[in-house]
């Protein structure tokens, strides 16, 4: 039997994600990546609880985060759950598992039941086609070949001495995505067709960049006056050629501009370069700086900003 497959039975890959079984397919990508960015080993090093979690929500989204294999998933379990599914028994009290459908559906019923077409247990049953098991791999990424692409070879990740996979990774590709590699896994029985190789992407992190989905995020550090009175500052992109970005007068420390087209730039399109502003508050003063922001200090005096945090008995 095809332990992934039947794994499908046992696991509630919903529940795994923490959504609901009805609910759509962006909903459970927005919690997956949630899932998978507070799990991922690189910050959970002592963490053997964590990285066996996300090794869990990567192998849910593998499913459920694809439609077809989601329709599959929902279907199967359905069966399962409706008792006694695959009708009466035949002669001799052995089932007959007759599967057609959509899709493959039938063939993957098949894989997990025992079916084909023969009784289950009959002679003729042990000696049918059977796809080969599935496999997964590993493969660790720089932070610029994920947002890139890039070319690799891979290994099954089951023995060292199998040959290895050229994989083809794409741009945009997230930590802790799995690409599947269809026929890449383990060799089947009886004339069978190979299993599926998947691969679990781990990315690297960027000193400057960070990720959020499509979007490329940066911390810039301004000074208090370049946030009071505006101004136009230089902001390197991930390309290298640095853009220039206006800063409106009155900012605020946290808030974020976008800079547009400086992303990701995948099938999908291409993201955005998002750009969080941290004023920076000098530890020490000179003469001239602290008699100019006394000066302000005196121009701006006036309600206290604390004045509703006052409270009264």
């Amino acid at each position: 039997m095809n332990d992934i497959r039947q794994e499908w039975l046992q696991k509630d890959y919903y529940r795994v994600l923490g959504v609901s079984s009805d609910a759509p397919q962006d909903e459970i990508t927005k919690a997956y990546r949630s899932l998978a960015r507070r799990l991922h080993p690189d910050r959970n090093p002592d963490d053997a609880r964590a990285e066996e979690r996300f090794k869990e929500v990567s192998a849910a989204y593998d499913v459920i985060g694809d439609a077809d294999k989601r329709q599959q998933y929902d279907e199967i379990r359905r069966l399962a759950a409706s008792g006694n599914p695959f009708g009466a028994p035949g002669p001799g009290g052995s089932h007959s598992f007759q599967f057609s459908g959509a899709d493959g559906l039938g063939d993957l019923l098949a894989d997990l039941f025992g079916g084909g077409g023969a009784p289950f247990g009959a002679p003729g049953g042990a000696n049918r086609p059977q796809r080969g098991p599935d496999h997964q791999a590993q493969i660790s990424l720089s932070f610029s070949e994920a947002v890139n692409g890039v070319a690799r070879e891979v290994g099954s990740g089951q023995r060292s001495d199998r040959p290895t996979t050229k994989v083809r990774i794409p741009a945009g590709v997230a930590d802790g995505q799995r690409i599947r590699l269809r026929g890449k896994g383990g060799a089947g029985a009886n004339g069978g067709p190979p299993g599926d190789l998947f691969v679990i992407v781990r990315a690297g992190e960027h000193p400057l960049f960070g990720r959020d989905g499509e979007h490329l995020t940066l911390t810039v550090p301004v000074s208090f006056s370049e946030a009071a009175l505006g101004a136009r500052i230089a902001v390197p992109t991930f390309e290298g050629e640095p853009v220039t970005l206006r800063l409106p007068s009155g900012t605020r420390s946290g808030r974020t501009l976008r800079v547009r087209g400086r992303g990701v730039k995948t099938d999908r399109g291409t993201g955005d370069l998002l750009v969080t502003v941290d004023i920076v508050v000098p530890k020490k003063l000179n003469a001239a700086q602290r008699r100019a922001l006394e000066s302000f200090d005196e121009a701006t005096k006036g309600p206290s900003l604390r004045a509703h945090l006052e409270v009264t008995s």
